[in-house]
């Protein structure tokens, strides 16, 4: 499988995450998703309002993170950075789930917690992070399959501050998981053109990486 540059940018999320990213590498990443067309860029949420005055009128989205890296904060709380993302100009929420809860086996706990992101999300897209690297394959189909139940639109592989990034097996996995109008991104450990088809081969239809520019670089 070949994509062009223009159809593998309109997938991209294009990702600065980093602890230490400042006001001046937004804009950056703001001005890069402008020229290259990608579909929304990723930022923490303190800097979601920056980012929604740099692309405005852009056909960028901005996309930020609720419950990050870990996912174990509470339900209310995801839900609060939720609605305040939302305010402050965020039109799509990558939410951590508690992958303990995952592990405890206790998914109606997942389930609700997710729910309550997709609430006060309002009917923006919602991507679930399912954390990947700490599940069973049985644990990650029913993270996705609570997901679904939930109401979130994707379901996510990784944060990328885990042990472990996107797989194919998992975004092949956690695409059976869901139904056909619900979708998957891959993110996490993401670095070329080669590695970001392999991920479209699998199923994903979004993918979240810092290496934005280089995987478009290297698109026939």
């Amino acid at each position: 499988m070949n994509m062009k540059k223009q159809e593998i940018a309109g997938m991209i999320d294009h990702t600065l995450l980093k602890a230490t990213a400042t006001s001046e590498e937004i804009k950056k990443l703001c001005a890069e998703a402008r020229e290259y067309h990608f579909a929304s860029v990723c930022v923490n949420p303190v800097r979601v309002a920056l980012a929604a005055q740099e692309l405005q009128g852009s056909g960028v989205k901005v996309c930020t993170v609720v419950g990050f890296p870990l996912g174990a904060c509470t339900s209310e709380a995801k839900a609060f950075e939720t609605k305040n993302a939302v305010e402050n100009g965020a039109e799509e929420i990558d939410m951590v789930i508690s992958v303990g809860d995952a592990k405890e086996g206790r998914f109606d706990l997942v389930e609700k917690d997710i729910a309550a992101v997709v609430k006060a999300a309002s009917g923006k897209l919602v991507k679930v992070i399912i954390e990947c690297c700490y599940l069973t394959d049985e644990e990650k189909t029913k993270a996705c399959q609570a997901a679904v139940r939930a109401g979130a639109d994707f379901v996510k592989t990784s944060t990328g501050f885990g042990t472990g990034g996107a797989t194919p097996h998992d975004v092949a996995l956690m695409k059976a998981a869901i139904p056909a109008d619900r979708k998957v991104k891959a993110a996490g450990g993401i670095h070329n053109y080669a590695e970001a088809m392999a991920m479209v081969e699998a199923g994903a239809s979004r993918i979240g990486a810092s290496a934005g520019i280089k995987i478009v670089s290297e698109a026939e």
